[in-house]
């Protein structure tokens, strides 16, 4: 079975969240957040968490899993800027799925060092 690496950016809290899982599960999308993206490079995942996460919480972390490629077929990428900025957009209720759909984890969140 192939899998395909997704990037996830996150912050301390919700990465506590997800160790708690036993890094199972991402916690539920909150009202304002009707999207689940995960990223397909490392390089962008680490541009949003050092952009996002360390000025809102003053640490950002990347973290990446590993999910069926046959099942993302279904979440078209999206191409949010430049030829690298891809993403795919999982509505909120299909993050779950995305979640039964992993098969591989990768337990440490890196940090992302602030940058001056």
């Amino acid at each position: 079975m192939n899998t395909t690496a997704l990037w996830r950016p996150t912050g301390p809290e919700e990465l506590e969240l997800v160790r708690e899982s036993g890094w199972r599960a991402w916690p539920p999308r909150l009202p304002d957040q009707p999207i689940f993206y995960p990223v397909l490079n490392e390089e962008y995942a680490v541009k949003i968490a050092r952009e996002w996460n360390v000025p809102h919480s003053g640490v950002g972390y990347v973290t990446r899993f590993h999910v069926e490629t046959g099942f993302l077929r279904r979440y078209p990428v999206q191409q949010a800027g430049g030829r690298t900025i891809l993403e795919l957009w999982v509505p909120a209720e299909g993050a779950g799925r995305v979640q039964r759909a992993h098969r591989r984890r990768d337990r440490s969140g890196a940090r992302v060092p602030v940058m001056d």
